[in-house]
C-alpha cells in the first residue's frame, strides 16, 4: 500500500454493522450499471447501489447521442477506422471491433425497451460529430439523449422483481479477503454502515470530472470507484488520459453546462473574440476535428487573443432548426440572455470524460477475482488516447451487457453460502477540524492549472508534491460524512493521475506535454499501468 493511503476509509467490525447478502452487487446507476443489471439471471438476486438518485449520473446528462452503424450505407469498418484514427495506436483493435459490432444490437434493445430516439419521416435521425466520417449518431429529445435512455432503462430495471435499487447510498470500499472481492461496505443516513456480501461485484461508478475546477460532470463524479479499486489493490491504466470537452458554456456564476459536439456537427462555427473562424489554422477538418485538437486549439486561441474564452455561433443556420435540434442548450442559454440563433455562445474546454481507469479485459474482468467493471470507470482499450464522440454510451451498453452476463454466470456457478467473514478495520485517528471545501477547491484549481489541457514537468512535479502533502494529513483521518470520503477519494485519484501524466514523456491524444510536444512511438506506444503498491 502506498504511503498515507489506509486500506479502508472508515472503521468497521462485523459484529457492529448490518449485513446484506446478494448474488450480484452493482455499484453505480449509470448506463453501464443498469445495463449490467438487465443481464442478471432471474433466479439470482441483484442489488444496485446509487450514490444519489438513480438519475444523477454522467449517462443521464449525455447530450450528443450513441454512435452505431445503423445506416445501410455505413460500415463497421468505417466506424472502427474513425475510432482508431481518434484514439491512435493505443486503441485495442479487438476491443474496437467488438464494441462497434455489438453496438447496433444494444441500440435496438433500447428501442424495444421504449427509448424514443428522434426520427425523421419514421426513420432514425442520424447526425455526425467530430471525428466521424458518416452520420451515425442516434439522439433523443434533441440534445438530451442520456435523459431519455436512462428513463427507459430505469423503468425496465424496476420492472424486474429480482433487482433492487438502493439510492442515496455511498459505497465506501470494496471488501476483499485472500485477494478476492467479497462485496462492499456502504452507508446511508437511515441505516448507517452495511456490509454487503456478494458472489460477484460489478463496478460501474463513472468518472472523475469533479477533480477539475472546470468540468461538465455532475457533482457525483468524484472518482470513488477508481479510488476504492486502487485501495483494494486493483490495477489502473492510462490515468493520464482525461478528455477535455472543447465547448463548455463559460458564464460567471453559471454551472459549466456542456454544449454538445453535435452543434458543430450540424454546422456551428467556432470564432474568437474578433469574430474570426480559427479552427482551420490548427487542423484542416476545422470544427469537426477530434476533441483533443479542438480543445488545444481553443486554449491556444484564447492565449493569442488574451481572452478567457472563444465563442460558438449558429447565427448562419436556420433558427427554427436550431431551436428544435437543441432545446436544452437553448433553454440554458436563455437564462443568461443569450439567444443561440443570433448570439455568440461563450465557451472554453472543461474536464469531460476519463479515458483511463481500472484495467479490464474484453469480458470486463479486473485484476481482482470476482470483481468486474464497465463504463467510464474502466480502461477497456476502446478509446486509446482520445475518445471518439458518442462512443461512451456505446461502451457502457456493450460492456454493461457483457459484465452483467459474465458476473451472472459466475454467481450461478457458486453455492449459496451466507457467511460474514471476520474482517475488521479498527479506528485509527480522530478527525481534526479541517476546512474540507478549501482543500477541495484548492485541489480542483491545482489539477486544472497543472494537470489540465497543457502539462509540463515542473507543474506536474508541483502537483504531485502538493497533493502528497494534503494526503499526509487528510487520508489517515476518518470522516463520518460523504464530503470527507469524496475528498479522500479525489486525492487518491488525483495523485495517480498526476503521476501518470508526469511519467508519460510525450504528447499523445488528450495528453499534451509542452516539454515533450511530439509523439514518441519508440518509447511510449504502450499503456501505462499503475497500482498504489508501485507508487513512490
Amino acid at each position: 500500500m502506498a504511503p498515507h493511503v489506509p486500506r479502508y476509509l472508515v472503521p468497521f467490525h462485523p459484529k457492529s454493522v448490518s449485513h446484506y447478502f446478494t448474488d450480484v452487487l452493482i455499484i453505480g446507476g449509470g448506463i453501464a450499471g443498469l445495463r449490467a443489471a438487465l443481464e442478471i439471471d432471474p433466479d439470482l438476486s441483484a442489488l444496485i447501489l446509487s450514490k444519489e438518485q438513480i438519475q444523477e449520473s454522467n449517462s443521464n446528462y449525455a447530450q450528443g447521442g450513441i454512435a452505431g452503424v445503423l445506416d445501410e450505407e455505413d460500415r463497421f469498418e468505417d466506424h472502427v477506422a474513425d475510432t482508431i484514427t481518434a484514439g491512435g495506436s493505443l486503441c485495442d483493435k479487438e476491443v474496437v471491433d467488438l464494441v462497434v459490432q455489438e453496438g447496433p444490437e444494444c441500440i435496438r434493445e433500447l428501442i424495444q425497451w421504449g427509448t424514443e430516439f428522434d426520427r425523421i419521416d419514421g426513420r432514425l435521425a442520424l447526425t455526425r460529430e467530430g471525428g466521424h466520417g458518416r452520420d451515425r449518431i442516434v439522439h433523443a429529445l434533441g440534445d438530451a439523449t442520456g435523459k431519455e435512455v436512462i428513463r427507459s432503462v430505469v423503468e425496465m430495471v424496476r420492472s424486474l422483481p429480482n433487482i433492487q435499487i438502493w439510492q442515496n447510498e455511498f459505497t465506501q470500499d470494496l471488501i476483499t479477503h485472500d485477494g478476492v472481492c467479497r462485496g462492499a461496505l456502504a452507508s446511508d443516513e437511515k441505516h448507517g454502515r452495511t456490509l454487503i456480501w456478494a458472489k460477484q461485484t460489478i463496478l460501474a461508478s463513472g468518472g472523475v470530472g469533479q477533480i477539475y475546477r472546470e468540468s461538465t460532470n455532475p457533482g457525483v463524479a468524484t472518482g470513488d470507484g477508481i479510488a476504492m479499486a486502487l485501495r483494494a489493490g486493483a490495477e489502473t491504466r492510462d490515468m493520464e488520459f482525461m478528455q477535455f470537452h472543447p465547448t463548455v458554456l463559460y458564464i460567471a456564476g453559471s454551472s459549466r453546462s456542456l454544449i454538445t459536439e453535435a452543434v458543430r456537427g450540424e454546422g456551428g462555427y467556432l470564432v474568437d473574440r474578433n469574430g474570426r473562424r480559427f479552427m482551420t489554422d490548427y487542423d484542416p477538418r476545422g470544427e469537426l476535428a477530434p476533441r483533443d485538437i479542438v480543445s488545444q486549439a481553443i486554449v491556444s486561441q484564447m492565449e493569442l487573443t488574451r481572452h478567457p474564452n472563444v465563442y460558438l455561433t449558429m447565427e448562419h443556420l436556420d433558427a427554427e432548426f436550431v431551436k428544435r435540434r437543441f432545446p436544452g442548450i437553448d433553454a440554458s442559454c436563455r437564462k443568461f440572455g443569450i439567444d443561440i440563433t443570433t448570439d455568440r455562445i461563450p465557451v472554453r474546454p472543461g474536464a469531460h470524460y476519463m479515458i483511463g481507469g481500472i484495467t479490464v479485459d474484453t469480458d470486463g474482468r479486473t485484476s481482482i477475482p470476482n470483481l468486474w467493471a464497465a463504463g467510464e470507470v474502466t480502461s477497456s482499450g476502446l478509446h486509446g488516447a482520445n475518445r471518439l464522440a458518442s462512443n461512451s454510451l456505446l461502451e457502457g451498453l456493450v460492456y454493461g451487457k457483457r459484465t452483467g452476463r459474465n458476473a451472472s454466470e459466475g454467481a450461478l456457478a457458486m453455492p449459496d453460502r451466507f457467511e460474514a467473514i471476520n474482517l475488521q478495520h479498527p479506528v485509527a485517528v480522530e478527525s481534526e477540524p479541517l476546512d474540507l471545501e478549501d482543500i477541495r477547491n484548492s485541489l480542483k484549481s491545482l489539477m486544472w492549472r497543472n494537470v489540465g489541457v497543457r502539462r509540463e514537468a515542473h507543474g506536474l512535479e508541483d502537483a504531485i508534491e502538493t497533493i502528497e502533502a494534503w494526503c499526509r494529513y487528510v487520508l489517515p483521518q476518518q470522516f463520518d460524512h460523504p464530503r470527507g470520503w469524496e475528498l479522500q477519494n479525489m486525492l487518491v485519484v488525483a495523485r495517480v493521475m498526476a503521476q501518470a501524466a508526469f511519467l508519460r514523456q510525450e504528447s499523445r491524444g488528450v495528453h499534451l506535454r509542452m516539454d515533450f510536444p511530439q509523439m514518441d512511438n519508440q518509447q511510449w506506444n504502450r499503456h501505462l499501468p499503475l497500482r498504489l503498491s508501485n507508487m513512490v
